[in-house]
């Protein structure tokens, strides 16, 4: 399956997308610029990109970490960013009453991976017609999500991602395992290998989820051996200081040099595999 938003295409084959961008809106000068940044480096390395960033974090591990600037604030500088560098937007939502005020302006409306079982908020998503990121569930089986791929089907709308972003192995620690990424993209949908998320520790940190950034460019160097038709990364200028997920997140300056290392990845198994 491909799916089209202008003119970048996602599946069947072509070249992998970049879906990129901060955790969380924290503001309209430092989303700016980290989205000027990213478009920078992906025109200079013919790469597509996306980018994303959440309005709202509904699921921090403590009640008193930042959660949002508040939804119309952040729709806003969302929408200038679209208007701005002409990128598609990715942003998640979390109740089904935010469906139709994300898709005003957002191209995929993304299901978080605690959600993605959640029946209603699938198929409040797939309503309004915008392509449809679920995120797998870290306590679920890749087969098992064609039924939640089905709930969003049901509304009419095929135009359906599934994400990859690790699976909970004991506490406080997730694992990868590539052959979801294959799985799952037998499935007939496009697959995207979340490598930020995938390296998280959650609840490692006492109030805060930690994480291990180091092992980010293996995973996404893997991933694209696999097969996948997105990356998706989140990056920030100073990490340490992010607002959320900051044991995470990739550093943005490290951004270019781990596009370049999957680029050339995913070239030869596309090109010379035909995966």
């Amino acid at each position: 399956m491909i799916i089209e938003i202008g003119n970048i295409k996602i599946g069947g084959g072509k070249p992998f997308v970049l879906i990129a961008g901060p955790c969380v809106i924290e503001g309209r000068e430092i989303t700016l610029r980290i989205a000027e940044c990213i478009q920078k480096i992906t025109r200079k390395l013919r790469v597509p990109f996306i980018f994303k960033s959440s309005y709202k974090k509904a699921n921090r591990t403590s009640a008193k970490s930042f959660s949002s600037l508040g939804i119309d604030e952040a729709l806003k500088i969302l929408e200038e960013v679209k208007k701005n560098f002409g990128v598609p937007i990715l942003t998640d939502i979390h109740i089904e009453s935010e469906a139709l005020l994300a898709a005003s302006v957002a191209d995929i409306l993304q299901i978080p991976a605690f959600l993605c079982r959640q029946t209603e908020l699938l198929q409040a998503a797939g309503k309004t017609g915008k392509i449809v990121n679920i995120k797998k569930g870290q306590f679920m089986a890749p087969e098992d999500m064609k039924h939640q791929a089905v709930k969003v089907e049901m509304t009419g709308n095929k135009k359906i991602m599934l994400t990859e972003r690790g699976a909970t192995f004991g506490y406080h620690n997730l694992i990868v395992d590539m052959r979801s990424l294959h799985i799952m993209r037998a499935l007939g949908y496009p697959v995207i290998l979340d490598a930020t998320h995938s390296v998280q520790l959650p609840g490692s940190a006492k109030k805060e989820t930690g994480g291990q950034p180091e092992f980010i460019f293996p995973i996404a160097r893997a991933g694209a051996a696999v097969g996948i038709d997105c990356l998706f990364i989140e990056t920030h200028p100073n990490p340490k200081r992010a607002l959320s997920d900051a044991a995470s997140q990739l550093k943005l300056d490290y951004l270019e040099e781990l596009l370049k290392q999957v680029n050339v990845i995913d070239s030869i198994v596309k090109e010379k595999f035909g995966i």
